[in-house]
């Protein structure tokens, strides 16, 4: 069973020809309207349930477009449709979706409830994103950066703010994709030491420097996130700002990475606060092409898991 649940655990030859396909089915797309089917047609006759216990924009409408282009349809669910593990067991979910669709999307918040989910149901499983991990936003990012400067192995990406899921499953990129990480960003929001350790086993060179101007020399792309989840309390958010301004994404440090590098933020995007406007929206940034390319790169990663 192919499901896609996280970077580091798919083969990276698997995860090298989702990225080329996903290349491939974008450049097949090029002057063709938005609702146009794709030629290839892989999902056609397929059912694919889109479960949302998060709030989405770019989730939801790229996973639904997606399966669309490919000829299938959607059945988009939100945790006040399903009360996922609380009227039901998410086993006795997991086997009774599978008796009706052929793939599941899942955006959630505790990583046990997409492993449990994986464990019990009979057809593949995608993580939509949990607390701890998004893969399907670091496969578009890896698509947009080779897009720009070809071959993403032996760069170096700087991630700069709160090592949350986002930066995690960067982290794990870097040790399937073979670049090289460092972290900028204060000792309380440290990425998790598992996921740095097993990148570092794997070859990569995962760095922790607390000076973001030191962090930024040399890199070939900078990323960073809003500091503050949708779910956080307004307290949070006074707490984040002042632990994390001083790794503000700004003209001053983008200056310190090389000449041409990249700068990716995942969206949504608190202006002014994790990045100004004069980067989000400078030559440097390719934050939109990100988002384009939640859409082909998910396409892929359902091509796959279903063995199309």
């Amino acid at each position: 069973m192919n499901h896609f649940l996280d970077i580091h655990k798919t083969d990276p030859a698997h995860l090298r020809g989702i990225i080329d396909n996903a290349a491939d089915m974008k450049k097949a797309r090029l002057g063709r309207p938005k609702g146009a089917l794709d030629d290839d047609q892989p999902l056609k006759d397929h059912m694919v349930a889109l479960i949302f216990e998060k709030p989405s924009t770019r989730t939801r409408v790229s996973f639904d477009v997606g399966v669309r282009q490919m000829g299938g349809q959607t059945m988009v669910l939100s945790g006040t449709d399903m009360q996922l593990g609380h009227g039901e067991t998410i086993a006795d979910t997991a086997r009774v979706l599978s008796r009706y669709v052929d793939l599941i999307m899942i955006r959630t918040f505790e990583e046990q409830t997409l492993l449990e989910l994986a464990e019990y149901a009979t057809v593949p499983v995608i993580n939509g994103l949990t607390d701890r991990t998004h893969p399907c936003q670091i496969m578009a990012d890896i698509l947009t950066f080779e897009e720009k400067h070809g071959p993403i192995k032996g760069k170096k990406v700087v991630w700069s703010g709160d090592g949350n899921n986002v930066c995690a499953s960067f982290i794990h990129a870097a040790g399937q994709f073979g670049f090289d990480l460092t972290f900028t960003g204060p000792q309380t929001l440290d990425p998790e030491e598992e996921f740095v350790n097993l990148a570092r086993s794997q070859g990569s060179t995962i760095t922790i420097e607390r000076d973001p101007v030191k962090a930024a020399e040399g890199a070939d792309l900078i990323v960073t996130d809003t500091w503050v989840s949708m779910h956080d309390p307004q307290s949070a958010r006074e707490r984040r700002h002042n632990q994390l301004y001083p790794y503000q994404v700004n003209e001053k440090l983008m200056s310190h990475a090389n000449s041409d590098a990249l700068f990716m933020h995942c969206l949504p995007a608190h202006r002014n606060e994790e990045a100004t406007n004069a980067v989000m929206d400078g030559p440097q940034s390719v934050v939109f092409d990100e988002a384009e390319n939640r859409l082909h790169a998910q396409k892929a990663v359902m091509r796959w898991c279903l063995e199309k």
